[in-house]
Formats: C-alpha cells, structure tokens, sequence
C-alpha cells in the first residue's frame, strides 16, 4: 500500500445517521439484495472473523441452503411497535457525502418477562426491550469495523428510550454474528427456539370431523391468550392490537365436536396466523439437478393427473412467501390431536393464497406444542439463537451485566416461548 493510499485511508470516516426514506432508498435495496442472509436475517460483518460469504444461512443437507429476501417496506420488521428505527452507515472522506454501506434497525417494545411477583397477587412481570435486527455491511467495506459503529448507536438510541435489555437473534453457526454481539458487545445466548416448516400443497389436508375448528374474534382471542399465556417469555403488551391487526389473518380454535369424557379434563388448541408473504421471501438454493427436474415432475403429474393426490413440493427454487403461526397453545388429552388439526387447518386457509408455499412456526424447543406441529425436516431448522445484553447503567466497563436479580440473561426459561411474527 502505497504512502498516498495510507493517507487517503487515514481521512476516511464512518458516520451512522437515520435513514432517510428518499435518500437512502435504493441503497438499502441494493444492499439487502446483495446481502441475502438467513431466516431471521442478521448477519455481522468480516470485522469479526467471520466468512465472507455475504449474510448467513440455513444448511439443511450439503449443497442446499435457505435464504431470506426482504420485500417492499423497509421498515416492515419494525414499523409495528411503538419506537423504531433504522440507521444507515456512511463511509467517506472527512467532510465529504459518503456512501451508503451498512444499515441496522431497531424497535423498542414491552414484553412479559415470564417470572412472577406475589405481594398481593400474582401477574406477569414486563420489561421494555430493544430488538436489534437486519444489520448489514457491504461485502465490499468489511472489517472497517462498521458493523460495530452501528450497533453502538442502535444501543444508545434504544437506552433512551428506556429500554431495559437488549436482544438480537442469529444462528449457532455464525461465528461473525456470535463474536459481535456475545464477544464485544457483551450479549449472552439465552433462548434456542426452533422453526418449522411445512409445505403448502395443492390438495386440502384432511381436518378430522371429530374436530370442529372456530374463528374466534380478536377480543376473545386476547382474552383466551390472556389465560394461557402466563406465565410466558416476550408476549407483547400489545397483543390485542397484533391479534386484531390486518395481516393477522385468524385465530382459531380446535374443540372436540363430541361431548368430552367426563372423567378427563376438556381438550383444546388455539393458535393464530400472519400472512407474511407481503414483507420477504423464502428461497431454496444449491439444490441438484436432478432433484430439481424430478420435483418439476412431480408438480406436473399433479397438475395432469389430480385424482393421484401427489404430494407435489411447491417451486421452492423461486421466491416464495409463508405464513406464520403463532400462539400455539393446546391442553388436554386430546390437545396434541387438535393442534396438528389447526396446522391443517392453517394449511388449507395458505392455499388460497398462490404466493404462499410454506406455512411455519416458530417454538420454543420445550414447549410441548412443538411435538405436535406437522413440519418437514428440509424447512425446519433448530440452529437459532437468541442472545440479551443488560443496557444503561447495570452493564460495567466491558458491556457485561451485572448479576442481580433483575438480570434476565441468568433467568431460568419459562415453559413458552412467545415469537412475535411482526419482528421475523
């Protein structure tokens, strides 16, 4: 390198400003698409160790991947909770318009903590927390340590608002992510929820008529989650207004059509659905040809001969969308049954949306809803994890929370792990 070059390179600065809607616009886009991460989306940048393959991804058997595009609104994954924001990172000379090289967003919401308090009667305890999500770096501007300038300000501008603790979600397998946030910036992994997926086929899924389904309306809803969700982790205190808003498609309710055995308590499931194909996009990548080629077949026998009732897996090699369940919940001998009746249920409400080909939920590993959820392994994945940082003035020198009681990275979990579909 060059006297010249050390010089010019010595005047280069980074500066993180709010985005700007007009300005930074197709920027952003450019970014992301040049940026194609994983299924929640967070990656760190090469400052970190890690591989410069741009974003993370989902590995389900060698060769093929899963990949996340976002869609339309910028602002998506964040613009239903009360604060949000999202900044962008310049790299530039001194004084100069620089470019547009990385971005990080932010929210700040109120969420249960799961633990209880028993002065005069026992309730959910709530916390404000920030959610750091969709940080991106240019591949081009790595290990300039941008990444690490942009969560600093992503912290500061959540701390004032109050929030209490910070959480971001990554992958076990992503070193780059983990060294960020566990290693500099002090955040613990906490939580390891597992996502699974399901194919949307052409034929209905079969709903038994001993099970009757119901559509329940929001504030009834709220209502019988209000009941059934306490105690449980990261329920927002605005569940009413997720349950009654417009990409909520349903909340529904399984019950036994025959009159219950009246030695066994009552069986139940509930759960709700979020149309999620108008925010990103799903896509499958590094399949062989051959495995494409016989799917295509397969699509194309069904389409030709649909008494045959094929399996056929939708063209997952294009973009495709999912809807999202969430609020699982059953009880009750039978509850198990009725959940898996709901997932079909669910099922057979994305059919009627071409864009969706995958209908998917995310749970905590123990909740015993989880075993119940019809999935197929290659769109399931159990690598996420969710890590929590201590903001404001409990953290000492090094980024580290302090250990008392109030510090939810050393909490045991709760039996629920509540995953709000807005912020996927």
């Amino acid at each position: 390198m060059g006297e010249g070059e050390e010089n010019r390179k010595e005047t280069m600065a980074i500066r993180v400003r709010e985005f700007d809607m007009e300005r930074d616009l197709a920027a952003v886009e450019e970014l992301e698409r040049r940026c194609q991460v994983g299924l929640s989306g967070d990656q760190a940048d090469g400052d970190d160790g890690g591989p410069k393959r741009c974003g993370r991804r989902r590995r389900k058997k060698k060769g093929m991947s899963l990949y996340v595009e976002q869609i339309g609104d910028p602002f998506a994954r964040v613009r239903h909770s009360p604060d949000y924001v999202m900044l962008v990172a310049e790299y530039g000379e001194e004084g100069g318009a620089g470019e547009a090289v990385g971005v990080i967003k932010a929210c700040v919401r109120t969420v249960s903590r799961g633990k209880t308090k028993t002065k005069t009667k026992t309730k959910q305890q709530l916390a404000k927390v920030a959610c750091l999500l969709g940080l991106r770096v240019s591949p081009s501007h790595r290990r300039l340590g941008i990444a690490t300038e942009l969560v600093k300000q992503a912290e500061a501008w959540c701390a004032a608002r109050g929030a209490a603790h910070a959480t971001m979600a990554t992958t076990a397998s992503n070193a780059a992510s983990l060294a960020l946030f566990a290693g500099r910036f002090g955040y613990a992994p906490f939580r390891r929820p597992v996502f699974l997926g399901h194919p949307v086929h052409r034929h209905p899924a079969r709903v038994p008529a001993a099970h009757r389904v119901l559509q329940l309306p929001p504030p009834l809803a709220a209502a019988a989650y209000g009941a059934l969700l306490s105690p449980a982790e990261f329920v927002p205190a605005d569940l009413p207004a997720l349950l009654a808003h417009k990409l909520t498609l349903g909340t529904y309710l399984a019950v036994e059509r025959a009159s219950p055995d009246p030695s066994h308590p009552p069986s139940f499931a509930l759960l709700s659905v979020w149309d999620a194909t108008r925010s990103l996009r799903l896509r499958v990548a590094g399949a062989a040809p051959l495995l494409r080629a016989s799917l295509a077949a397969a699509r194309a026998l069904d389409r030709h001969a649909p008494w045959l009732r094929v399996p056929s897996l939708p063209d997952v090699f294009r973009p495709f969308g999912t809807y999202l369940l969430y609020g699982l919940r059953m009880s009750g001998p039978d509850g198990p049954a009725l959940l898996r009746s709901l997932c079909r249920h669910a099922h057979n409400v994305a059919r009627n949306n071409p864009a969706c080909a995958v209908v998917a939920a995310d749970l905590g590993p123990d909740d015993p809803a989880a075993a119940a959820v019809p999935h197929w392994p290659s769109f399931s994945c159990d690598e996420d994890v969710w890590c929590v940082k201590k903001l404001g003035g409990a953290a000492d020198g090094d980024g580290n929370a302090g250990d008392d009681d109030d510090d939810w990275t050393t909490a045991p979990p709760a039996d629920v792990l509540f995953v709000d579909p807005r912020e996927f």
